[in-house]
């Protein structure tokens, strides 16, 4: 990895300039632990609110007093009370425009001590903005006739804010999804591998429709879909799947350069235009072209190009004077040659995903809105002879990005969970803002995952300097409400 480090950092990358081109009742609102609510202030507030649905002027004037109440008390209790900054993931549905659905999501969050909120607002090839105001390249989740106009995104921030919630808005960022793969005129887009598959061919979910970072339309496709969303101006924006697919049994593990998803046009061309000099360009067609570097490829670029010395490119140490003068023999030189090769190949497909993560956090910086980035803490290692398919270099993300680990094992106990989080302060920078995910329900464990509570207490333990934590997800901690939400049965 650490030649891989060496790699990355002599490769330079033109992204910037695309980036240019282109009332009288007050109720007390008790707290308890974890900054949550009594259940009877709950039930006073989902009382207040039906009835201010109804039309009742005083119950709405009420429970606007009773939410203002609230957002004051809960910034209150997370000042004092860690995590400062304590999240929870959620999805909205098209049955969320109904009257009173988002109020009521706002308020359980609330209740339940969150602070932070992270909608999904592109995921699975759709997007949360109204279907009358979608430039982008995918078609809007709300789709219910009569909702044309409805900004379901708008409208969350805004009541989050009415509660004292920041929000972020939660983006796929090289998983396209399922419709973007299917278009005809993005088939170029879509990353591949020697083979030509595309990631539909070696992921079992097949809504997972991964891209090539250094294809132009991508770049152009997903940058128009984040200024769109900025316009919306959440407090901060999250970019998940940060990554290329991981795929199943043995191709979960890339060793070999057929393995890696640069086979697509534009990944082809931006590595063979890594080469300093004409050899190296002609060795790096021929061992991706092959998958391999032959004894008699080196012999015969040598006598292509008589007049330069030894192949190079980008990372690649140029040789002495001396050593260009007489070169050792094609044979001899082969194995080197191959295996700085491949260490570039993965060097640059790492280096596409990093200058994507610059492209799309671009728009959102320009705002003052943070970023952040989502990732698998192990989905950056060595693997025998290989790497984790996934290449996830979340070990070099920007740390003006704030840095959101997946922390989801399933041991039947704390220790793994809080394990993944010290692995990530073990190659992060100092000045790294780490908040690390994990998934459960409150009170109980669930799927080989002990409580939420259990989890927070072992990693404050094991990194006390994590400042904050988000819970995977609404769903999780409320199924039934998921279901009915789903139906539009919540009323």
């Amino acid at each position: 990895m650490r030649r891989l480090q060496r790699y990355l950092a002599a490769i330079a990358f033109t992204s910037s300039l695309l980036v240019m081109s282109l009332g009288n009742h007050p109720v007390i609102a008790q707290t308890t632990a974890y900054c949550q609510e009594s259940e009877a202030v709950r039930q006073e507030k989902e009382s207040l609110l039906q009835k201010a649905l109804q039309g009742d002027t005083e119950a709405q004037n009420r429970y606007k007093q009773l939410i203002n109440q609230q957002a004051q008390q809960l910034a209150e209790c997370r000042d004092r009370t860690p995590p400062q900054h304590q999240a929870i993931w959620l999805r909205l549905y098209p049955c969320d425009t109904q009257p009173g659905v988002l109020d009521k999501i706002m308020d359980r969050i609330v209740s339940r001590g969150y602070n932070y909120v992270y909608i999904e607002t592109f995921a699975d090839g759709q997007v949360l903005l109204p279907a009358s105001a979608n430039p982008t390249a995918w078609p809007a989740m709300v789709r219910t006739p009569g909702t044309e106009n409805t900004d379901l995104l708008a409208e969350a921030i805004q009541k989050a804010h009415e509660r004292g919630l920041k929000v972020y808005a939660w983006m796929f960022m090289m998983n396209f999804g399922y419709s973007y793969g299917q278009r005809s005129d993005r088939q170029s887009v879509l990353a591949r591998n020697f083979k030509g598959d595309t990631s539909l061919n070696v992921v079992d979910n097949a809504s997972q429709v991964f891209i090539d970072p250094y294809n132009v339309q991508a770049k152009r496709d997903f940058y128009q879909l984040v200024q769109q969303v900025v316009r919306r101006r959440p407090d901060g924006v999250l970019f998940d799947y940060v990554r290329y697919p991981r795929g199943l049994g043995g191709a979960s593990v890339v060793s070999k350069v057929q393995d890696l998803w640069i086979y697509s046009e534009a990944a082809r061309q931006a590595l063979e235009q890594r080469a300093l000099n004409k050899k190296g360009r002609e060795l790096i067609k021929r061992y991706v072209a092959k998958g391999a570097l032959s004894a008699s490829d080196v012999d015969e670029v040598d006598k292509l190009y008589p007049d330069e010395g030894e192949p190079l490119w980008q990372g690649r140490t140029p040789p002495t004077q001396e050593e260009k003068k007489v070169l050792p023999s094609a044979a001899a030189r082969r194995p080197l040659l191959q295996l700085e090769l491949w260490r570039l190949s993965v060097a640059h497909a790492l280096q596409g995903i990093l200058d994507f993560v610059a492209l799309a956090a671009s728009p959102v910086q320009q705002q003052g809105i943070q970023t952040g980035l989502v990732f698998f803490p192990d989905g950056n290692q060595v693997v025998g002879e290989g790497y984790d398919s996934r290449l996830q270099p979340w070990d070099r993300f920007p740390t003006s990005a704030e840095w959101h680990p997946m922390s989801y094992a399933a041991c039947g106990n704390a220790d793994c969970i809080a394990a993944l989080v010290q692995r990530v302060f073990k190659y992060a920078p100092p000045e790294a803002k780490v908040i690390p995910a994990i998934a459960g329900t409150w009170g109980q464990s669930i799927s080989n995952r002990p409580s939420l509570e259990a989890q927070m207490s072992a990693i404050e333990r094991a990194a006390p300097q994590v400042k904050g934590m988000s819970h995977f997800a609404f769903s999780w901690q409320e199924p039934e409400t998921e279901n009915l939400r789903k139906s539009c049965r919540w009323k």
